[in-house]
C-alpha cells in the first residue's frame, strides 16, 4: 500500500465556488477551510449540521444548539469564472520567470486576487 501524502489542492480559502453535487447543490459561498489531505472543504453557508454545544462558563461560551458548516468533498465544488460567473475547471500557466498561477479553463481570466 502507498503511503499518502498531500493531494494537489487547485481550491484555496478565499475563493468563490459553486457546489455541483450533493443536496447544497447550485449554492455558491466562499471557502473558509481546505483540508488537503482528506480531500475536503468547507464552504460558508453549504453543508450545515446542528451541534449540540455543552456550556463551557470558563471560555465564555453558551450551551445550546448551533448551526455550523460541515466539510464537504473538494470534487463536488467547482471555482467561479470571475468573468461569466459560470463554474470552470482550474488550469496552472507557467509565467516566463518560472512561477505558476491559477487561471480559469474557460475563459482563461486569472485566478489570483
Amino acid at each position: 500500500m502507498a503511503q499518502q501524502g498531500i493531494r494537489c489542492v487547485k481550491i484555496k480559502k478565499g475563493d468563490q465556488v459553486v457546489v455541483i453535487a450533493g443536496r447544497d447543490n447550485g449554492k455558491r459561498g466562499r471557502v473558509l477551510e481546505v483540508e488537503p489531505r482528506r480531500g475536503r472543504v468547507k464552504v460558508e453557508g453549504v453543508a450545515i449540521v446542528k451541534k449540540h454545544q455543552r456550556a463551557n462558563p470558563s471560555a465564555n461560551r453558551g450551551g445550546g444548539i448551533i448551526d455550523r458548516e460541515a466539510f464537504i468533498n473538494i470534487s463536488n465544488v467547482q471555482l467561479i469564472d470571475p468573468q461569466s460567473g459560470a463554474p470552470t475547471r482550474v488550469r496552472y500557466e507557467v509565467e516566463g520567470d518560472g512561477s505558476k498561477r491559477r487561471t480559469a479553463a474557460k475563459s482563461g481570466q486569472s485566478l489570483e486576487k
